[in-house]
């Protein structure tokens, strides 16, 4: 497997040399997986987070995510300036994507889909909105499959003729460090991705749990 991680390592010296922070679309599905990006990313790029998550269910729980991640923006030194882009709210997109693949379990090609179609609107808002990067918080989390996420960022780089900064953030301590800020924070930790089905996944393995 790639080592994703590297290819942002190597970005970062390029970015420096440059004197100037290019401009980033960062996706974000919630403030635990966009904190340690925002504090390793802030000193090299000017962010802008893209909140595009239809997969998430009910909308109370979209919205908590969304107003979880905004406090955060507001109380973390290194998130000064950053601002949230917030989509419309609309399931349905999702929904048409996973029809036939209701039954499939988390980390299966439902979610393959899923991360295509968070990271295409997030490449077409990042074309359209002249950002000279984009890429997306997702592969913090180790039940993320980063391989397919930056292969997906790859072919829409292409497509889209925007670049994509690969990344596997939950290397070097990515993910140990969004734990901690979290807790420093008292950021709200879901135990479910965000959809319907991975919240009954999750259901049922509490529910195992507790039998046991």
């Amino acid at each position: 497997m790639q080592n994703f991680s590297a290819f942002t390592e190597e970005t970062i010296p390029q970015i420096k040399l440059s004197g100037k922070k290019p401009s980033l679309l960062l996706h974000a599905c919630c403030a635990p997986c966009a904190s340690y990006v925002i504090e390793y990313l802030s000193d090299y790029f000017n962010i802008t987070l893209f909140y595009y998550n239809p997969n998430i269910s009910p909308k109370s729980e979209y919205d908590f995510r969304l107003s979880e991640l905004n406090r955060f923006i507001s109380e973390h030194p290194k998130a000064k300036g950053i601002t949230v882009l917030p989509c419309e709210y609309n399931p349905e997109e999702f929904y048409f994507i996973a029809k036939g693949l209701e039954d499939l379990k988390e980390g299966q090609e439902r979610c393959k889909l899923c991360y295509e179609l968070r990271l295409r609107k997030t490449a077409e808002a990042a074309k359209k909105g002249g950002f000279d990067f984009f890429t997306t918080t997702l592969t913090i989390s180790p039940y993320k499959n980063a391989a397919w996420l930056n292969e997906i960022g790859e072919n829409l780089m292409k497509e889209f003729s925007a670049n994509y900064l690969f990344s596997d953030f939950k290397k070097k301590n990515g993910y140990k460090r969004s734990i901690e800020l979290s807790k420093e924070y008292n950021l709200y930790r879901q135990d479910f991705c965000g959809c319907a089905y991975s919240k009954a996944q999750a259901q049922s393995h509490r529910l195992e749990k507790t039998v046991d």
